[in-house]
């Protein structure tokens, strides 16, 4: 039985994860915003409260030990807790106030959320937002985040959601790529233009490979799993892309390409834990995306409580 030779400080604890994650003490430092040798001592107080190496040292950086794995799950679960406690903090009882941590995919964050989080910030300017992007859904269960906006349906018991909307994608050019090239006007007119896809996305490589059956990969004059990069590419004129339609049709840049091409929809939800949706300041920033995504897809804002 392991017997600590003193309390385990939290910040030698939270020196430990980083590490972990980071792979080597410097980059653990530059994270924490402290110095190397204030990082190296805090995993040696570590070490020795548990009576136990965590790290050793090789030519690829630091490589956690057996145990150290071990203890990764912990700690992070605790990191989150942290995090959540200090956002239950930040707001009053019954007040309007406070932190609110959502995650979105890396395209919603970067294309969608700034304009309808900016017009919730002159509502409500003493919600503070913190936004994590990710393709990967973030762990609401844990309340890793506080709301997550989601393109599948949640499963867990534990979590509300509202399906907010479902949203068109289409094929979107450059003016200037189609006045050079040409517009097309069939499917297979595509064969004859520079195509904006998918690198090693499983999903949306089915996807293209769905709707566009007869297209050579090498077609892909420019191949990238991120959504955003995607259609800056098409911004930049590199060829033609899948993008959301509200954004495509809003930006005077880009032109639609065969707009009566059927393409499945991104139906979206909403989603937070059951224990937050009375919190003021998570309902607040809750039903202002329920009622912004509802506008941004063209229909009025679903009606009804979230379930």
């Amino acid at each position: 039985m392991l017997l600590m030779k003193r309390p385990i400080d939290w910040d030698d604890q939270r020196a430990f994860l980083a590490v972990l994650e980071e792979g080597s003490l410097s980059a653990a430092a530059r994270r924490m915003g402290v110095a190397q040798p204030t990082m190296r001592a805090r995993i040696e107080a570590l070490e020795r409260a548990l009576d136990t190496t965590l790290f050793t040292r090789s030519v690829r950086g630091l490589v956690p030990t057996e145990q150290a794995r071990a203890l990764g799950d912990a700690a992070r679960a605790m990191a989150r807790a942290s995090e959540a406690f200090v956002r239950a903090a930040s707001g009053q009882p019954g007040e309007t106030a406070g932190i609110v941590r959502v995650s979105a995919a890396e395209f919603v964050g970067i294309e969608v959320l700034p304009t309808m989080l900016a017009s919730l910030r002159r509502r409500h300017p003493n919600i503070i937002v913190e936004i994590e992007l990710s393709n990967a859904s973030a762990n609401l269960l844990e309340q890793e985040v506080d709301i997550a906006v989601r393109m599948h349906p949640p499963k867990q018991e534990a979590l509300v959601a509202q399906k907010v909307a479902s949203i068109s994608l289409g094929l979107f050019a450059h003016s200037d790529y189609l006045a050079a090239r040409g517009t097309p006007k069939t499917i297979a007119d595509l064969a004859h233009h520079d195509l904006i896809g998918p690198d090693r996305s499983v999903t949306d490589g089915e996807l293209a490979a769905l709707l566009l059956p007869d297209i050579d990969r090498k077609q892909f004059a420019l191949r990238t799993d991120s959504h955003p990069a995607q259609l800056a590419a098409a911004r930049a004129g590199l060829g033609i892309a899948f993008v959301q339609q509200p954004i495509g049709l809003s930006d005077a840049r880009l032109r639609p390409v065969l707009p009566d091409l059927s393409i499945p929809r991104l139906d979206t939800w909403i989603a937070t834990h059951e224990d937050l949706r009375n919190i003021p300041r998570v309902r607040t920033v809750f039903d202002h995306l329920v009622e912004e995504f509802g506008r941004y897809q063209g229909l009025p804002a679903p009606a009804g409580e979230i379930n």
